[in-house]
């Protein structure tokens, strides 16, 4: 079982890496690693589990954040019409997006940043994203909403990109600066 000691903090320079592909089919590794990162999330969301293990709660988790820079991610959370997307995604791309950008009214968290930063990261109101599942079925979701921006901030950890990096006029020595949106 994955828990907070296995969660890569910033800093770490896999976090920083651009990910490798997933050959597919995926190896019983890699779907054994992508099962474990989803179970973390749907454990860390548990009251009565997250305060035996001390797991902070999370929405998403990227293969680079548990040490392993290779393009997969998990995803648990639940929309604003009260769907669940309970998903472990290998190689997810982001095919096409809005114009129109949105973001969380009280910023982004992440399990490998330890502190709180506050401010407005710009995420594309909706997208389009092709992946293949831990059943090794091709997907492709069109997302909106807080799900949109969950798969964005895992995306971009695939990229080497921390959800800073996007905050317009954050000043940090761990931030890198990338072109707006």
């Amino acid at each position: 079982m994955l828990t907070m000691k296995d969660i890569v903090r910033e800093g770490d320079p896999v976090l920083r890496k651009v990910a490798e592909e997933v050959p597919l089919p995926a190896s019983d590794e890699d779907k054994k690693t992508l099962q474990q990162m989803l179970e973390f999330l749907i454990n860390s969301q548990d009251p009565e589990i997250a305060e035996k293990y001390q797991l902070r709660p999370g929405v998403g988790l990227a293969a680079p954040q548990i040490g392993i820079s290779k393009r997969m991610i998990a995803v648990h959370v639940t929309d604003e019409q009260e769907q669940e997307y309970s998903l472990g995604l290998f190689n997810p791309k982001i095919i096409s997006h809005s114009v129109e950008l949105t973001h969380l009214e009280n910023g982004e968290g992440c399990l490998s940043v330890d502190r709180d930063i506050p401010g407005i990261v710009p995420r594309y109101s909706r997208l389009t994203v092709k992946a293949t599942t831990l059943e090794g079925e091709e997907i492709t979701l069109r997302l909106r909403g807080l799900v949109s921006i969950v798969f964005q901030h895992e995306i971009d950890h695939l990229n080497g990109i921390m959800f800073y990096d996007r905050i317009e006029g954050f000043k940090d020595k761990l931030k890198q600066e990338l072109p707006p949106l």
